[in-house]
């Protein structure tokens, strides 16, 4: 049977380096059998020391392209945090929900199509186990002026 791991190496992705915290949370906290994964931005930490890959708003200085991208590396940064957390990704039950924020233009109006980036590629690595309810707005800003941000509820 293939990992989930094997199913990220198929589509061309790595899990990245783990970043520390930018301010003073958890990168995930836990109650039950359910972990809240902190906000995750399109970090690259391949690069020492890590940049933003992807800023500015979407709509003026990026395309939907871009941010999809963004969410994609915002998914991937979490899944980071959750392998090292829970020791293999096998270990995800369901993945409950996902909320996206995109820095965006005051007129932009397609947020859906910038965070299923990070829902198709779910989707495409764990199968049933990663479709979730999801939440994806407007921000007239976000940390470090990055393009995106997503935050994540797992069930173990």
């Amino acid at each position: 049977m293939i990992t989930v791991e094997e199913k990220l190496h198929s589509f061309g992705y790595n899990l990245p380096k783990i970043a520390p915290p930018a301010g003073l949370y958890s990168p995930i906290s836990s109650t039950g059998n359910l972990l809240f994964i902190s906000g995750q931005i399109p970090l690259d930490t391949n690069i020492d020391p890590p940049v933003v890959k992807f800023k500015g708003k979407v709509g003026t200085n990026l395309s939907i392209a871009n941010g999809q991208e963004a969410a994609k590396l915002c998914t991937l940064n979490a899944l980071s945090h959750l392998k090292e957390y829970l020791g293999s990704l096998e270990n995800v039950k369901q993945i409950i929900k996902i909320s996206g924020y995109v820095n965006c233009s005051d007129d932009f109006a397609d947020h859906p199509k910038v965070i299923n980036g990070a829902s198709e590629l779910l989707l495409a690595i764990f199968g049933e186990k990663g479709k979730h309810a999801r939440l994806a707005v407007g921000m007239n800003s976000l940390p470090l002026n990055s393009a995106v941000e997503i935050d994540f509820i797992v069930e173990i």
